[in-house]
């Protein structure tokens, strides 16, 4: 018997390999490499991967100048945040991939555009690999999806659901999810590198040929990132991320890859029982319920793309016990906390090195904006002191290591909304003095450092 010949890939970036390796040499990632079966099976049909009996367009050069196209024709979703993260609607023909951690609503969402977008604009075939079409019925009607052009397909071989799109010839696709899938010519199980890179690789064709736009929704392991080789991420068009705690109402979708338009717009939803809900103020519902006389809350306006957001930042600094203090952060850095509270303790005076710090972002939300740090600093210094902030006031601000607060983009943004919400004092940093154009009514604080921050009196 003839002995099964197998390939190492690698599980970050997709590298192949002959042999197992320790580093790879495509991502640099240690311990990545898995064995899978390197024999495949001849595939019937043409190169696209459809039946002999679908005509595909033949491959050719193309002047620039000759080729037509529908600009600015986009296809909307029925859901305001989820057009403004995709930079104005669904472009025809594209491959979509929406990632996230189990039960963070990815299905849900889906589902309900779905049901949109066969009520409006063409046919959907939503194919689930993890449920069977009763238990989609249930969500459906739970949520209110109805339409007489949506299909519901419970199916894990690709070729069933390459012969039903052949069959419906529908506008839209969903893949539910991407990882269920099992391509019969490929001998590894449904899930592996090989399966998620050819599969891919296979609906990418299909959505390009046929100008048919494909929703791929894909698993995230422990460490954040898409279940499957990196590669996956490279081969669509939109990679969007649903991201928040499960046990949490609020959903944040972000960008961070679109070919057709920015990344920097998040949108913002709350997961309710009839389906997830917009959130059409998301500064009012971050600061819903926040205290007013406890110590260690901060107050940020935080830039979202285009839109600036409040947020609340909570700090709780306590004596340590323990030789070595902790040091916990939920939705920032952990080193660029660790990073001003150096800063707070060499620059400001703050005798921090023996006592427990614990920061938080209210909401689940994560803040990677070096704006905030001013707010950061803030509550640590309200905790420490114990001594609260008062309610309405703002910080934004970025620090430098000598403890300078630092100009940011976009202030008349963050303190427009700041004040809309009822903020009346404000502190900024001095370099934004010029870049304002809003009027001072005495409710701004300009800062060189973060010692001047003066807000106990003393």
């Amino acid at each position: 018997m003839a002995k099964t010949k197998s390939v190492f890939f690698c599980t970050q970036c997709g590298y192949e390999s002959s042999g197992w390796l320790g580093k790879c040499p495509g991502c640099g990632e240690w311990n990545t490499f898995v064995e899978e079966p390197a024999e495949r099976k001849t595939a019937g049909g043409n190169s696209f991967g459809f039946s002999a009996g679908v005509e595909t367009r033949a491959a050719k050069p193309v002047k620039i100048d000759e080729i037509a196209y529908e600009k600015g024709v986009r296809d909307s979703s029925g859901i305001g945040e989820l057009d403004r993260v995709m930079g104005g609607g669904i472009v025809r023909g594209s491959l979509v991939l929406v990632a996230g951690d189990p039960g963070i609503g990815k299905s849900t969402l889906m589902l309900m555009i779905s049901g949109y977008l066969s009520q409006n604009s063409g046919t959907v075939l939503y194919v689930s690999g993890e449920e069977s079409e009763s238990q989609i019925k249930m969500c459906a009607e739970r949520l209110g999806v109805r339409g007489e052009r949506l299909y519901i397909y419970s199916e894990t071989s690709v070729d069933g659901i390459v012969t039903q799109i052949e069959s419906l010839k529908p506008a839209y696709v969903v893949l539910d999810s991407i990882q269920t899938l099992e391509d019969s010519a490929i001998t590894s199980a449904p899930g592996s590198v090989s399966q998620v890179r050819e599969i891919t690789g296979r609906f990418l064709r299909i959505a390009k040929v046929l100008n048919i736009t494909v929703f791929i929704v894909g698993h995230v392991t422990k460490e954040g990132s898409i279940a499957g080789p990196r590669v996956l991420e490279h081969m669509v068009d939109t990679v969007l991320y649903f991201e928040g705690e499960r046990h949490l109402s609020y959903r944040i979708l972000r960008a961070v890859k679109n070919r057709f338009g920015s990344t920097n717009e998040i949108g913002v939803f709350e997961m309710r029982e009839s389906g997830l809900a917009e959130v059409e103020n998301p500064s009012s519902a971050m600061l819903e319920g926040r205290p007013e006389d406890a110590s260690g809350s901060a107050v940020t306006a935080a830039m979202e793309g285009t839109r600036p957001m409040m947020l609340e930042l909570q700090a709780l600094i306590s004596k340590s016990s323990l030789n070595i203090p902790r040091r916990m952060c939920a939705g920032l850095d952990y080193n660029r906390v660790s990073l001003l509270i150096a800063v707070l303790e060499k620059r400001a005076g703050y005798r921090l090195s023996d006592c427990d710090a614990f920061i938080n972002v209210v909401g689940g939300i994560k803040l990677n904006e070096p704006a905030a740090d001013l707010a950061i600093c803030a509550a640590i210094m309200s905790s420490f002191r114990n001594i609260p902030l008062p309610a309405r006031t703002v910080f934004i601000g970025e620090l430098g290591l000598t403890g300078e607060v630092r100009a940011v983009s976009h202030i008349d943004k963050r303190v427009g909304e700041a004040l809309r919400l009822g903020f009346d004092r404000i502190y900024l940093p001095a370099g934004n003095r010029k870049n304002t154009t809003l009027r001072d009514n005495g409710n701004l604080v300009f800062l060189d450092n973060v010692r001047d921050i003066n807000c106990w009196g003393d």
